[in-house]
């Protein structure tokens, strides 16, 4: 059988919800089995990942970070994805990188917070104008359908773009003031250093942080965490792999002990918030389990199983 291609224009058959659902379904799946690759070369880098879920499929999707590229005028992110047939392992379709990756990142995190954000948040402020800034205002407007946005980017020209992209987006001029007056934070950035400061946080908020994916990467500070009930997709990906996690457990800030669940604890109640006052923090890390899923909801919305 010919492998289907499935393209950008897929978009407009995929919901958020749903692919929310999906997530949570894969997640009762037997667990994947995950490997991840990276290769670096100074800032730019390449990510290979692969997983497998029985009942569901096989998945190898590559990615190429090249930050330098924003000064050529190219692409700063660009890979492929293949999804493999479970029972035979025949090549079942190659869809759009860009595509599942949106939906996958943005998707992520917008079923977290709809787990552990409060049900009454109203107002929800994006770190990072970017393309998955852009991807977090969709999903986020999908489960809290009531929220006011607010847009937070280093150059004011970045922010004002994504306003006019996002009609009804406010601009925020000052960080701190930013995140105090919010309900739901969600970072997408390339950052190295922390830019989200623990002292900022109020009792009830939700921190999503979506940019750090490189061990030496980070986006908010130790006294955040230490603060937040933690959380995350995959301890798997998150734990050993990212900085957002290993550097202040490599310094004994916190404890892996302390990541209280990962989306395979769903079906325990432990993936949740406890009460209206604390703060809760969720790492995405992704992870080729997540692609799986996405990418098998994409090509079932897209008629082709």
């Amino acid at each position: 059988m010919t492998p289907q291609f499935i393209g950008a224009d897929a978009d407009r058959a995929l919901d958020w919800r749903g692919l929310g659902r999906a997530i949570a379904d894969g997640h009762h799946l037997p667990r994947a089995e995950i490997t991840d690759s990276f290769l670096y070369r100074g800032e730019d880098t390449v990510l290979s990942r692969a997983a497998w879920i029985d009942g569901l499929g096989l998945l190898v999707k590559t990615a190429t970070i090249f930050p330098g590229n924003t000064a050529e005028g190219r692409p700063v992110i660009g890979g492929s994805v293949s999804l493999f047939d479970d029972d035979h392992g025949t090549l079942a379709a190659i869809l759009d990188f860009h595509l599942v990756t949106k939906w996958k990142t943005a998707g992520d995190s917008a079923f977290a917070a709809s787990l552990l954000a409060r049900p009454d948040s109203r107002r929800i402020l994006i770190v990072g104008a970017g393309t998955v800034g852009r991807s977090l205002h969709a999903a986020y407007s999908a489960y809290f359908p009531d929220a006011a946005f607010t847009i937070w980017n280093r150059s004011p020209e970045g922010a004002a773009r994504f306003a006019t992209d996002c009609p009804g987006t406010e601009i925020a001029p000052d960080l701190a003031d930013a995140v105090a007056g919010t309900d739901i934070i969600t970072t997408a950035t390339m950052t190295p250093e922390p830019i989200i400061r623990g002292d900022w946080l109020r009792p009830g908020q939700h921190l999503d942080l979506i940019g750090a994916y490189r061990p030496d990467m980070r986006e908010a500070d130790d006294t955040a965490l230490t603060r937040a009930r933690l959380f995350v997709d995959s301890r798997e990906t998150t734990i050993a792999h990212i900085g957002e996690l290993k550097d202040p457990i490599a310094r004994g800030v916190i404890s892996p002990s302390d990541v209280i669940a990962d989306f395979y604890d769903l079906g325990s109640g432990a993936f949740a918030r406890q009460s209206e006052d604390e703060i809760t923090l969720f790492k995405n890390g992704g992870g080729a389990h997540l692609d799986l899923m996405t990418s098998a909801y994409i090509l079932q919305q897209a008629g082709g199983a």
